[in-house]
């Protein structure tokens, strides 16, 4: 990625794996940060090798995961309502970026056809435990062949950022709903934590993205941001482990003091933890 021309905006450090500082540097035009360096894909395994990388494991040892997998099982049902509000009628769904399987599994026990894409071989065997299907890459997949995609908190992931979205869009029927959830680096929370941010997350996370960026990333590839939808969870959940980060411990008072108040601001400005949006194709 050439940050030649781009606007230096933070130095963070990985703090979950690495310690290695990383800069982000802002695409204005797009209005969005981008990590450098970012690691090869030979080098990015090592970097998702963390005990608190909790979505690709069952995990329930402290309070805190058990915590997360009960607010997860209330997601998963609104997850669920959202795509059942978006397609009358129940056809296929592929979730790139799968994890464990929970998702697809409750989609599939609602009655629709589920595929999943999942890099890591440790979560892919978890979820092919519980009945869950995969291909190993989107390439196998014909064209216009889902009436919904789902990437849940994936697309920050992705290294080839351009590639990815026209896959999507390879891949959409077109009356299909493409559901992305991402981190908002313009929320409350983030101005907050600044430098300790959990989600700014590097170098896992390639790309920070808001709500522009989102809107003119897919009308590249004529898909319309049909719909915003707030994740008020995640404030919680990001301000825990920012507090951790900063800290050295979750404060879990003052962490939910800031997720609290970072839902309330979102109110007024619109600019949650993470965003839920739904595109279409024109």
């Amino acid at each position: 990625m050439d940050i030649s021309n781009k606007k230096h905006f933070l130095a963070v450090t990985d703090y979950s794996v690495s310690k290695e500082i990383f800069e982000l540097y802002q695409d204005e035009e797009l209005d969005m940060l981008i990590t450098h360096p970012q690691p090869s894909l030979d080098e990015l395994g090592k970097y998702y090798e963390s005990t608190d990388y909790i979505s690709h494991t069952d995990s329930k040892r402290t309070l805190f995961e058990k915590a997360y997998h009960f607010v997860k099982g209330i997601a998963l049902k609104k997850k669920l309502n959202l795509i059942n509000s978006l397609q009358k009628t129940k056809g296929a769904i592929l979730d790139v970026g799968a994890g464990t399987g929970e998702f697809l599994l409750v989609a599939q026990l609602n009655g629709w056809q589920t595929i999943g894409v999942e890099p890591s071989d440790k979560a892919k065997q978890i979820a092919r435990n519980k009945g869950v299907s995969f291909v190993d890459t989107l390439a196998q997949l014909e064209d216009h062949s889902f009436d919904v995609i789902t990437m849940w908190h994936v697309l920050e992931h992705v290294p080839d950022l351009n590639h990815q979205i026209k896959e999507l869009k390879r891949l959409l029927k077109p009356t299909g709903s493409l559901i992305i959830a991402v981190p908002n680096f313009k929320s409350f929370d983030a101005q907050y934590y600044g430098k300790y941010w959990a989600a700014y997350d590097v170098p896992i996370h390639f790309w920070h993205f808001s709500k522009t960026a989102i809107q003119k990333l897919f009308q590249k590839e004529q898909m319309e941001l049909v719909k915003i939808l707030p994740m008020k969870f995640d404030s919680f959940y990001v301000s825990l482990l920012s507090e951790k980060y900063k800290t050295g411990r979750m404060n879990f008072a003052k962490a939910f003091f800031v997720g609290l108040w970072s839902n309330i601001k979102g109110k007024s400005d619109l600019e949650y933890s993470s965003h839920i949006y739904v595109l279409k194709n024109w």
